[in-house]
């Protein structure tokens, strides 16, 4: 899969989260992050949804069931906003339930829990349907699961 072509928006929106946290500091309650991003986001006339439904699919067929999730952005990346002490992989397990049951290419997880801006990268290889964790550049990193751990 090329993430790459993401690399531009994902770019941006981690940079409006930077900018978010720089006004409105660390630790408050997500729900004000998220209307934060979404002006932020509106500002720049990045289309996106905030608090966006989204169908699932099981075998190629829509369920009734959906996921709420935090932001859309161009109809392809999820971001998942947190304000924790950590993240932890809970968190990341939320955004790939996300992901794989959607099949959106690209998700963020950000956290504004901590004096500086934590956010991770993952992409959905639609053949294994798994979530693989990206660089800044938007290229797969192979971890081991001991290693892309966080919170021990």
């Amino acid at each position: 899969m090329d993430f790459k072509r993401y690399k531009a928006i994902v770019y941006q929106v981690i940079g409006i989260a930077m900018e978010v946290q720089k006004e409105l500091n660390w630790g408050l309650l997500e729900p004000i992050y998220n209307e934060a991003m979404h002006l932020e986001l509106m500002d720049k006339g990045i289309d996106h949804e905030i608090q966006k439904n989204i169908p699932c699919y099981y075998k190629g067929q829509k369920m009734e069931k959906h996921y709420q999730v935090d932001l859309l952005v161009q109809d392809s990346i999820i971001v998942e906003l947190k304000s924790a002490n950590k993240l932890i992989a809970a968190h990341r397990a939320q955004l790939f339930n996300y992901m794989r049951l959607t099949k959106k290419p690209i998700g963020l997880l950000i956290n504004f829990g901590q004096p500086k801006l934590q956010g991770e990268r993952y992409g959905l290889n639609p053949i294994t349907n798994e979530c693989v964790l990206l660089d800044k550049d938007m290229n797969e990193l192979y971890l081991d699961d001991e290693n892309q751990e966080t919170d021990e």
